[in-house]
């Protein structure tokens, strides 16, 4: 054969190889700006790490060698620009979505994905109302707002017995929603709800809206919101003398930044918080998996990320059972998951929440992270 002959069949050989690569892409969004990046980043970081992993694996999908690629989009916890975020990403025609953080993105973005038929999985959305439409592309794979609201409730009025609590909340949908689950199941358990505040997810300043409270003498204040927010409230509750009161939120500010925001406030060890799942140290694959998290980003842990890591490999799950990267085809795959992750055996009910889902209670000693249980 001569070389000319060898040339073109390699040209050739190259091309049949170029033809049998198919690239994946899976959308990752989160508030990427303002004052929940680090959450953002941390979803994000997530996303990525799922993506190397599933590069290493040489997946073939139809007969064609699967290149994963992550597009990253920026919702900066804003309704608007979340469902801006959600169409910018079925129009590339992403094969699937992670996200979004927060429910007042997710909960508009996913009917965004519903009508261009793209499925989404959030790892750090709360809401309930989420899956309430029912769509057929909307999975959640944490523990929703009913068991965190209530967990904490039960465990204010069961383990600590405090009889009468004040309720802040930021009025977002997180917000809103994980306060009003607590506020109900505390009165239901016989603690008397002494007073109702409001403030926003921009704020800092709650020396009013504390000092009102203050006057009603309560044993505890539950949060509806995020760390952004917990950590001033937290300085400011000790500056305001009520060194004694306990102070309850839910995954929202239940993260590692929690101490480091509150500035050396005191009142972080008054902390008791919920968020969805086991803690890092009671996952099936969790201390290995944050081993090379903090390898690869260190420093920028916060909570979401197992989850986030998990949903990109349910969607790659899915499409491997499927034989097919298709939405259309393989999105009927997923309610049939039953994935060992890296946070735990994911199976979902026929609405899309998780069967079976845990919550940790977590503490904070020395303005460290520890979970309770």
């Amino acid at each position: 054969m001569s070389l000319i002959a060898v040339a073109a069949l390699a040209a050739v050989s190259g091309m049949a190889f170029a033809q049998d690569v198919q690239v994946v892409k899976i959308g990752s969004v989160a508030p990427m700006s303002g004052p929940q990046a680090h959450y953002g980043k941390d979803n994000e970081n997530g996303v990525r790490m799922a993506v190397a992993d599933l590069n290493k694996q040489n997946i073939v999908i139809g007969g064609k060698k699967i290149k994963w690629e992550m597009q990253s989009e920026d919702d900066a916890a804003d309704p608007k620009q979340g469902t801006a975020a959600a169409q910018k990403l079925c129009d590339a025609k992403v094969n699937g979505v992670v996200g979004h953080l927060n429910s007042g993105t997710t909960i508009p973005a996913s009917k965004v994905y519903n009508d261009c038929g793209i499925p989404h999985v959030t790892g750090a959305a709360t809401n309930p109302d989420l899956t309430k439409p029912g769509y057929k592309t909307t999975y959640r794979i944490i523990a929703n707002d009913l068991s965190l609201g209530a967990g904490l409730a039960f465990y204010a009025a069961d383990a600590l017995k405090l009889k009468k609590v004040a309720v802040i909340d930021d009025r977002t949908a997180y917000g809103q929603g994980v306060a009003d689950i607590f506020e109900k199941t505390a009165k239901s358990k016989g603690i008397q709800v002494v007073d109702r505040q409001f403030t926003t997810d921009k704020s800092t300043d709650f020396m009013a809206i504390l000092t009102a409270i203050k006057a009603k003498a309560p044993d505890g204040i539950f949060f509806g919101g995020m760390d952004a927010q917990g950590g001033p409230m937290l300085r400011q509750i000790e500056q305001l003398g009520m060194g004694n009161v306990k102070v309850f939120g839910g995954d929202g500010i239940c993260t590692e930044k929690l101490g480091e925001l509150a500035a050396g406030a005191k009142t972080v060890g008054n902390v008791v918080c919920a968020d969805g799942g086991s803690s890092i140290q009671k996952m099936p694959g969790g201390i290995a998996w944050k081993k090379r998290y903090d390898a690869d980003f260190p420093k920028q842990f916060q909570l979401y990320s197992p989850y986030t890591y998990d949903a990109a490999m349910l969607l790659a799950d899915a499409m491997k059972r499927a034989n097919s990267t298709d939405p259309k085809v393989y999105t009927p795959k997923l309610i049939e998951a039953n994935y060992k992750g890296v946070t735990s055996t994911i199976q979902f009910q026929p609405n899309g929440e998780m069967k079976n889902p845990t919550i940790t209670l977590s503490v904070y000693k020395n303005g460290k992270k520890t979970a309770l249980n």
